[in-house]
């Protein structure tokens, strides 16, 4: 008993750890002029921390600045600096849709930019020291605590997946009944306007009594 527990916390741990380490790393080119964005669906009520940095090749005296802007599905501001070479911003989500982050440089630097954005999402982003000390845990106990709450996060995610299903499921039903609709009614036209030429074609006929 005491092997098969100890192998099924191993197994808890390694997921867990799997789930935490799932936080996204990108880096991205920007040019001299244009803008560069990245996105990620989010549902609602998730936490959201990023950190940013400019990377450049070059002299000091001249090293680019950007400009970052973040918008929610919606197009609410969710945090904008100008002149940065490094920051931060973390928010959490009220709504479901994808959150757009932008990035352009801002001054008059000849050559792009590399930029690293560090994404982490939901309990990516939860400062699990601080947990760690606040409730005194450690070791297996501590790792059991992120497992939970990736459990939990996975069912929160499942719950939205399948809400937005059952929304899409009926858009697809409401479009097919318009569709169904419309072609009975192009359907009905097209009879009425055969048997419109019909009627005049015969009148037609009668007049030059060809029939």
């Amino acid at each position: 008993m005491a092997g098969v527990s100890r192998s099924s916390v191993a197994a808890a741990v390694l997921i867990a750890v799997w789930l935490l380490e799932s936080a996204a790393a990108v880096w991205i080119d920007l040019p001299e002029k244009g803008t560069k964005c990245v996105s990620e669906e989010i549902q609602p009520n998730v936490v959201v921390l990023a950190d940013y940095a400019i990377m450049f090749e070059g002299n000091a005296y001249n090293h680019p600045t950007m400009a970052v802007k973040v918008t929610s599905p919606y197009g609410n501001t969710l945090h904008h600096k100008e002149n940065a070479t490094v920051g931060q911003f973390a928010f959490t989500t009220s709504e479901a849709g994808n959150y757009l982050a932008c990035f352009w440089i801002d001054n008059e630097v000849k050559g792009g930019a590399n930029v690293n954005i560090d994404w982490k999402i939901g309990i990516a982003a939860k400062d699990w020291d601080s947990v760690a000390r606040k409730e005194k845990i450690e070791g297996v106990e501590l790792e059991l605590r992120k497992l939970e709450a990736a459990v939990e996060a996975i069912h929160n995610n499942l719950l939205y997946l399948k809400a937005r299903e059952a929304e899409m499921r009926e858009v697809c039903e409401r479009t097919n009944a318009r569709v169904a609709w419309f072609s009975i009614m192009s359907l009905g036209v097209c009879i009425a306007v055969s048997v419109l030429q019909s009627w005049h074609l015969q009148g037609y006929f009668r007049k030059k009594k060809l029939i």
